[in-house]
């Protein structure tokens, strides 16, 4: 009389899948998070460099605010590929880019506090100098940051979304302006390659984010799998121009002489580290992923590890964040 019957068994068999689903999303955020709240501890560990005051929240902020560009680039960018393709099934407007816009604000004016404090933390609002934002060049283009993820919540909303893709540049060339100020050496081309780098891993991790959700509501497996591999196309290229500009980028501020040192010696350095291998791990699960669509009887089996890339590209996107907050290699030009 206790044993279950058959259906009922099957209908258990049945929800797994979707009580594991749930798991997930509730344990990768909670992951990604404790990525910039511990990370700068463990990556100042032993190296005598000292961060400035609330490092942890600041990379938290940080990588939020990159999550919160990613999403709305990648569906702007999928959906327009989807435009090419014959016969793809009708999507409707999503929620997310202005769930990302309120997130990107509510980052960006968190960070915003703490620059006008003199980037230190803030303990109450009469601590925070709003003025002082338009005196300073990081709280000018804190400001604009700020202004664009609004501005950009309200362009989701619009008959015509793909406006948003203005605000969101706008976000970007400020994060490249903020992290190259002026008295850096070749500011201007450390700006652009920033520039470059963040807009590619926007269109990379938002685009595959996007795919797989249209993957999982369209019942037209064909189309599904012409989307996947027109999207794996332009991923490759993305992912070129993200290595090459990365690469530049921290030659430029660990030259080649010094570069091993510092990747074990210097806080900014182990943490670069971690995200090359994390990039590398992404890259292998991105030729699996490609290898089965190309070769695999049923080319929606590149689903699985298509999903793993997602989940460690947010952890990059976590780390991420943490490097912007940490010290600059002791040693750059």
């Amino acid at each position: 009389m206790t044993r279950p019957t058959a259906e009922v068994a099957a209908r258990g068999t049945a929800r797994r899948p979707g009580t594991w689903r749930a798991v997930a999303v509730l344990a990768l955020p909670a992951v990604a998070a404790l990525v910039p709240l511990l990370g700068p501890s463990v990556a100042l560990r032993g190296t005598g460099e000292a961060a400035a005051p609330g490092v942890g929240g600041v990379a938290l902020l940080r990588g939020v605010l990159f999550a919160a560009l990613c999403v709305p680039s990648g569906e702007l960018l999928v959906d327009r590929l989807a435009r090419r393709l014959p016969n793809t099934p009708p999507e409707q407007p999503s929620n997310r880019p202005v769930f990302a816009a309120v997130a990107g604000f509510v980052a960006a004016l968190g960070l915003a506090s703490v620059v006008s404090t003199g980037n230190l933390v803030p303990h109450s609002l009469a601590d925070i100098d709003v003025g002082g934002l338009y005196r300073s060049h990081d709280g000018r283009l804190a400001l604009i940051e700020v202004n664009a993820f609004a501005l950009a919540g309200l362009c989701a909303r619009a008959r015509r979304p793909a406006i948003q893709a203005w605000p969101l540049a706008a976000v970007a060339a400020a994060e490249a302006l903020r992290a190259h100020p002026a008295p850096e050496h070749g500011p201007l081309l450390g700006s652009a390659l920033t520039l470059v780098h963040l807009t590619c891993a926007m269109l990379w991790v938002g685009g595959l984010l996007h795919v797989l959700r249209l993957l999982r509501r369209w019942r037209d497996r064909e189309a599904g799998a012409a989307l996947l591999g027109l999207y794996a196309r332009v991923a490759a290229v993305l992912l070129a121009v993200v290595t090459a500009t990365g690469v530049w980028s921290s030659l430029r501020r660990m030259p080649a002489d010094t570069i091993l040192d510092q990747l074990t010696a210097t806080a900014y350095g182990r943490t670069l580290l971690a995200k090359v291998i994390l990039v590398a791990a992404v890259a292998v699960l991105a030729l699996w992923a490609r290898f089965r669509l190309r070769r695999a009887a049923d080319p929606l089996t590149a689903y699985v590890p298509a999903r793993a890339e997602v989940a460690v590209l947010g952890v990059v996107v976590a780390v991420s964040g943490v490097l912007t907050a940490l010290p600059l290699p002791i040693r750059w030009t």
